[in-house]
């Protein structure tokens, strides 16, 4: 009895270390929104350049998620979680303290590395850490939650440091977290590695990399600056690489990609459930923050505030899911996921230029339970739809599909809103932001600039929840079938380390 509840309490402080590297490889997604102004008093960076610092981060996590993945399983989950806890911290140190734009990217392309060493292995390795399925679900509903309110506290963490220190002290504070790390994970986690003896497919991991970052790299620019010849080919170039990895991950027998799991109808709900939520909470979370300040006239610290709410529902509603799962399967968590979010979204269409505080609260509450919702069924689905030995590679799938959405959503949806302000503004310059630092602005141009920037918002915030609307309709049409009866449960089918789980062996 003493040898199980010893157990039981080492498994449960393994997850407390692994939460530490996954806390602050979400953060650090956004922690720099709020720095940039004072960044680029210190290192004048060009425009070019201060694109590059904010988006080379996201761009080296979610183009090497998979080949990390799959590395990890190959040659060991804790050796790559200390060899990239051990890469974050000291990318952290070189960024603080760089001294020009050039060594700002160079570092925050190493953290992105190193954060793309941490995500996959750090679920995976729950599985090794929780054998017992309810366990592991509620597990990975913890470690869904740390992820998901890592993005939501970036800034507010980020707004409280700069008002005392310099803006190195948002990616200081990454430090201490990572020393803890390497001296605990050692004790507290098991290595855990495939027993197949086969190694990694080298032409994989470079085809996955390199065509996942061209195209994610062709698709901002596209949104940012308009579709141009140079953002063609490189965007061709990607989809040609990509479709040669895909090809290839077919004909070999150590694969990356285990594209058959996609022949399971919850799984490819699951995983494009990870990229639209993080999709429209990304791109949704940025306009509103410029709503709250630049239409409603808030302060920084009260906006941050007004995020509160929302953001300890997302985490409440990801660490609750499991439970709730066991009780009415995953196929409804999905479809109420989908619905949730696209009710909160429809929320923020009343808010106006005069009022939409109370709005706004509410849109954040009630999509951040669906936010919540979608985290953790998703890891919970990547995880136990594979043998322990291939977990990496399907939680990486997972973890793809959300860093693609975080990447790619402001780009997307904020260049149809900045479009939508182009066309309806007061034509005075290209963002609300500028025009209302233009002198001697009339009143009458003023409201007109609010007024197009909310009509963008709410053409955002429409169609983000008709997206939501028609993936959960289509999930209901896909998995009503294999919906699993009142108080059973299809959420911890329990992984056979001798085979590789056919689709079939997925509940839905």
């Amino acid at each position: 009895m003493n040898r199980i509840h010893n157990t039981e309490v080492r498994s449960w402080l393994g997850l407390l270390v692994v939460l530490g590297p996954v806390l602050l490889v979400a953060m650090d997604g956004s922690v720099l929104f709020l720095a940039m102004p004072a960044l680029t008093e210190a290192l004048s960076p060009s425009a070019d350049q201060s694109l590059w610092i904010l988006d080379s981060y996201g761009f080296a996590v979610g183009s090497l998620l998979i080949a990390f993945g799959t590395i990890g399983d190959r040659y060991g989950r804790k050796r790559l979680l200390m060899i990239g806890a051990a890469l974050f911290g000291l990318g952290s140190v070189g960024a603080a303290f760089a001294t020009s734009p050039e060594l700002l990217i160079a570092f925050r392309v190493l953290m992105g590395v190193a954060g793309a060493t941490l995500l996959p292995s750090a679920l995976a390795v729950l599985g090794t850490l929780f054998t017992d399925p309810r366990r592991r679900a509620q597990a990975i509903g913890i470690f869904a939650a740390t992820f998901a309110a890592g993005f939501a506290i970036g800034p507010i963490v980020a707004g409280q440091l700069l008002s005392h220190f310099w803006w190195g002290s948002v990616l200081l504070i990454n430090v201490p977290v990572v020393l803890v790390f390497l001296i605990l994970a050692p004790i507290l986690l098991g290595e855990v590695r495939s027993s197949g003896g086969v190694g990694v497919d080298i032409a994989s991991v470079v085809t996955s990399a390199s065509g996942l970052l061209l195209s994610m790299y062709a698709v901002k620019h596209s949104a940012a600056d308009g579709v141009s010849v140079g953002s063609l080919v490189v965007g061709s170039a990607g989809v040609v690489v990509l479709v040669a990895f895909g090809r290839r991950q077919r004909r070999i027998d150590n694969p990356l990609v285990d594209f058959t799991l996609f022949a399971n109808p919850v799984f490819t709900i699951a995983i494009i459930t990870g990229f639209l939520p993080l999709a429209a909470w990304s791109a949704t979370a940025y306009l509103a923050a410029t709503y709250l300040q630049s239409v409603l006239g808030l302060s920084i610290a009260d906006a941050a505030l007004l995020a509160v709410p929302g953001a300890l529902v997302l985490t409440v509603a990801a660490v609750v899911t499991p439970a709730v799962v066991t009780r009415i399967g995953r196929s409804a968590a999905l479809i109420t996921a989908h619905f949730t979010i696209a009710a909160g979204l429809l929320l923020l269409l009343p808010t106006g230029i005069g009022a939409g505080i109370g709005w706004y609260i509410a849109a954040t509450a009630v999509a951040g339970i669906g936010y919540g919702i979608s985290f953790s069924v998703v890891a919970d689905i990547a995880v136990a739809a594979v043998p322990a030995e291939r977990a990496g590679s399907a939680a990486a799938l997972a973890e793809t599909g959300n860093e693609l959405g975080n990447a790619l959503g402001i780009a997307l949806f904020g260049s149809l809103a900045a479009a939508l302000f182009r066309v309806n503004g007061p034509d005075l310059a290209p963002t609300l932001t500028e025009t209302l630092h233009l002198p001697g602005l009339a009143t009458a141009a003023l409201d007109d600039a609010r007024s197009a920037f909310v009509s963008g918002l709410h053409v955002v915030a429409g169609t983000a929840a008709a997206l939501h609307g028609i993936l959960g309709a289509v999930a209901i049409r896909l998995l009503r079938s294999g919906a699993p009866a009142p108080g059973k449960s299809d959420s911890t089918p329990t992984a056979t380390p001798s085979r590789r789980r056919r689709p079939a062996d997925i509940r839905s």
